[in-house]
């Protein structure tokens, strides 16, 4: 399966080739991102099922899924990925060929919330009067 992330800021697409991706700013990243806000160890993506799946590696400043931040969600075509402060675009399989074909409308679909359950929640902090 095809899939690739379109930087918001016109940068050139980053092209997820492989089953897993590993994103940050370490040496030992499938896909180095030069950016400050970007943790060493960021995040993965993997490849499955016909499906993108993502987890967040413990960043400092996030992984987010269109708007919401996450630690492991399923990413659907057009869904606006941001990795610390750079935002990206998902797009796989019958929507990547749509983009290809008419690049102009590619930024104009609505996006959709799909994010999973963390296997960690929160503690909930009881209310006080």
């Amino acid at each position: 399966m095809r899939a690739r992330l379109v930087s918001a800021d016109n940068s050139p697409p980053i092209e997820l080739t492989k089953d897993l991706t590993l994103l940050g700013r370490d040496d030992i990243c499938d896909v180095r991102l030069e950016h400050k806000s970007v943790s060493k160890l960021h995040c993965v993506i993997v490849k499955t099922d016909g499906v993108l799946l993502l987890r967040d590696l413990g960043s400092t400043n996030g992984t987010r899924v269109n708007g919401q931040r996450v630690r492991r969600a399923a990413l659907l075509p057009n869904d606006v990925l941001a990795i610390a402060s750079l935002k990206y675009i998902v797009q796989f399989g019958a929507e990547l060929e749509k983009a290809e074909a008419n690049p102009v409308a590619e930024a104009a679909t609505p996006i959709r919330r799909n994010v999973l359950p963390d296997v960690y929640p929160e503690p909930k902090t009881p209310k006080t009067s």
